[in-house]
């Protein structure tokens, strides 16, 4: 899908010559496709999802038959071949309407590309079709009770029983745990930590869900206990010993960049709301959008989606190149998308006042789901030591 490369078009030295970057055509239509299918589908419902803490089975089949479970695998797979920069389109437009359908996505590509990367030729050849065809909903289970940013101290244990492994342990936190048909499971074995493909249906898996959470509400999340969970051999996604440092490190690495884009779209959608509701309600006989420190707030908002909007861009452009400086990109995009996102909902909130914090009001959720981006796929302080590794480069 080479048309869906964002281009960067270089003419001159200054005004409107200047070096600018902007998507393809292409790109500008499937994103108003999405931007289309989210208002109309999503959106609407968001706020009863997050009520009720369960997105509906209809949505998840909308996202199958249109093709976005699965985006990023190759088309002769049966995935949608997509380029990152337009999946970063698609996640921000997710993430705008629900950040609880966009966390889906999430998981899904997550486990996705870890197989499709580290996974045995007979078990791409086996899983990877229902993955790229989203017929199978994956999660990914790496998180546990007491072992959260030290991920690679994994306590849960895969004991060797004949010709496979028996799991015992305990997963917590899962996105979409809850329902999905689907695990890459990390473990601790004799010869260092593992990765295991795990059907949601195997004896000895059991499911607990997780309910009163603050923010991305209906991501049904789940504990997963795994209490002697069988799972044979030709099940292990790359070698002994590569379960932290190659396969779940591939799936943070998807991780981050889904939900940078996703955090984008949560302040994206703070920002519409505030400009709409300042330009309508009125204070001292003007709409309070004329008074100066809500400019200066409401200025502060839009270029902080900006950045983290191009700060993403560069990611996903270094990312369809093959760009070894993609991964310390993603690391930026994720910590400058998720605390912009943060702050921008907080300011959201303000300038909305009391009905800001009213069940009513959709701000209120986007700041709950927005504290949610600082907190997953590698906290902001995570994100902060990681970065401070890597090497600048230079645009």
């Amino acid at each position: 899908m080479a048309d869906l490369i964002a281009r960067q078009t270089v003419a001159g030295t200054g005004g409107a010559d200047a070096p600018r970057m902007e998507l393809s055509e292409a790109q500008r239509a499937f994103r108003r496709e999405v931007r289309d299918f989210v208002q109309e589908e999503i959106a609407p419902h968001a706020a009863r999802w997050d009520r009720e803490q369960e997105i509906s089975r209809e949505v998840m089949d909308r996202l199958r038959e249109r093709g976005f479970l699965g985006a990023l695998l190759p088309a002769e797979v049966g995935g949608g071949g997509m380029d990152p920069m337009t999946y970063g389109l698609l996640t921000e437009e997710l993430g705008k309407g629900c950040s609880s359908v966009r966390s889906l996505l999430t998981v899904h590509d997550m486990v996705g590309e870890a197989v499709k990367r580290w996974g045995g030729e007979d078990l791409r050849a086996s899983v990877l079709p229902e993955i790229a065809r989203g017929e199978r909903l994956c999660a990914f289970a790496l998180s546990e009770p007491e072992v959260g940013s030290n991920a690679k101290s994994v306590a849960t244990e895969a004991r060797p029983d004949g010709d496979g492994f028996t799991l015992h342990g305990v997963k917590r936190w899962i996105t979409f745990g809850g329902i999905a048909d689907l695990f890459l499971v990390i473990a601790r074995a004799e010869k260092g930590v593992v990765a295991f493909l795990v059907n949601g249906d195997t004896p000895g898996l059991e499911r607990v869900p997780i309910k009163g959470v603050t923010g991305t509400r209906a991501a049904l999340l789940a504990e997963l206990r795994l209490d002697g969970c069988r799972v044979g051999r030709d099940r292990m996604v790359g070698r002994p010993g590569f379960g932290f440092t190659h396969v779940a490190a591939t799936a943070l690495d998807q991780g981050r960049y889904s939900v940078a884009w996703g955090a984008v779209g949560i302040a994206q959608a703070c920002l519409d709301a505030s400009l709409a509701y300042t330009a309508q309600r009125r204070q001292f006989d003007v709409p309070i959008a004329d008074h100066q420190l809500v400019r200066a707030k409401l200025t502060d908002m839009i270029v902080g989606v900006r950045a983290a909007r191009l700060v993403c861009l560069r990611a996903g452009y270094l990312r369809a190149q093959g760009d070894p400086g993609a991964t310390a990109e993603t690391l930026g995009a994720k910590y400058l998308a998720s605390t912009t996102a943060t702050r921008v909902a907080n300011d959201a909130v303000q300038l909305h006042g009391a009905i800001g914090l009213t069940d009513g009001c959709p701000v209120g959720r986007y700041l709950r789901d927005a504290r949610v981006t600082e907190v997953i796929e590698g906290s902001t302080q995570i994100q902060q030591v990681l970065i401070a590794k890597y090497p600048i480069q230079e645009l």
